[in-house]
């Protein structure tokens, strides 16, 4: 009986390899970890969206590259709005009251 209660509390994912109680709660350090994650990608698309051009070495050449190419801020500030809209939806979602 106690085994048969066991079960009904745990739900299985990827064929049993990936096992949760039911009502746990979400750690807040991955909660956090989830944020900065967002964050960092932000800001690293910002401050590299060209390339890094300030570089010793490969810095002279990724400006060529992008003499030649031309650059695409625009898209790139686009794909980080969609980021910056991303990282709300999901500090609302992991900082809510979960059920």
């Amino acid at each position: 009986m106690d085994e048969d209660k066991e079960k009904e509390e745990l739900k299985e994912y990827a064929g049993g390899w990936i096992t949760e109680r039911q009502d746990t709660k979400i750690p807040v350090f991955l909660k956090v970890a989830w944020v900065i994650i967002a964050l960092s990608m932000t800001v690293y698309l910002i401050f590299y969206r060209n390339g890094e051009t300030g570089h010793a070495d490969r810095g002279v050449l990724v400006q060529a590259f992008n003499k030649v190419t031309g650059t695409a801020d625009g898209f790139m500030y686009f794909v980080a709005g969609l980021i910056v809209i991303y990282l709300g939806i999901l500090i609302y979602f992991v900082f809510k009251k979960s059920r």
